[in-house]
């Protein structure tokens, strides 16, 4: 059976969803600016684990537990689930710090650097332009042979559990109202769309986005 959201209309269409999502979630009680980031979603939850001291981005956003188990449990149920790994990890690892670090100078990811723009931030605009000139570069590398080689599948599929698990570790810690997962009083980290609309959305954007294989790097 095709995949019509892996087609270009339904890239477009996923990209329509998650747009009109990041502005609902921002009405239920998220951010303004930041309906939905991974960055700085990711961010919160560290905060929220203990492993950053600032106190006003700290909460376990269900956004970005139900957005790795909805990819997990639709790759799982279409059998495209198939753990990898051994590819330069080491070098994998710094880059994402990189990344992450770059990500959260500009306060936002990709997603948000397009929702900035969406209300009316220019800052939004210097980021996507950074963002072009970085593919850009990468593309030029690439094109001169670098690679970090090829991956290999894994033998066991455990590998492939831990994260999904440990998200709804998490889950259930939040659910049971876990004291030792810190929350922000004010600040960014203290506006919380309700916990079941943030995991549904999530879990839908996991779905879709792994079924039409959107990245707003790629």
């Amino acid at each position: 059976m095709k995949n019509y959201l892996s087609t270009r209309l339904g890239i477009i269409l996923v990209g329509a969803f998650i747009g009109v999502v990041a502005v609902l979630l921002q009405y239920f009680g998220n951010p303004p600016n930041m309906g939905i980031c991974v960055a700085c979603f990711e961010r919160d939850i560290a905060g929220s684990l203990g492993f950053h001291a600032a106190k006003v981005v700290q909460y376990l956003r269900p956004e970005i537990i139900g957005l790795l188990v909805g990819a997990f449990f639709v790759s799982f149920l279409k059998k495209e689930f198939r753990p990898r790994g051994g590819s330069s990890t080491l070098i994998r690892f710094f880059l994402g710090i990189f990344a992450m670090i770059g990500a959260l100078v500009f306060l936002g990811c990709p997603w948000r650097t397009i929702l900035r723009i969406a209300g009316g931030d220019l800052n939004g605009i210097v980021g996507l332009l950074g963002l072009i000139f970085g593919v850009f570069l990468g593309v030029v590398f690439l094109k001169k042979g670098y690679n970090l080689g090829r991956s290999q599948s894994l033998k066991s599929p455990a590998a492939g559990y831990l994260m999904p698990g440990l998200m709804l570790a998490l889950l259930l810690l939040q659910l049971i109202g876990f004291s030792k997962l810190q929350t922000s009083v004010d600040g960014p980290g203290s506006m919380q769309a309700p916990l079941i609309i943030s995991l549904v959305v999530g879990l839908i954007i996991g779905v879709i986005a792994q079924r039409s294989r959107f990245c707003t790097m790629g």
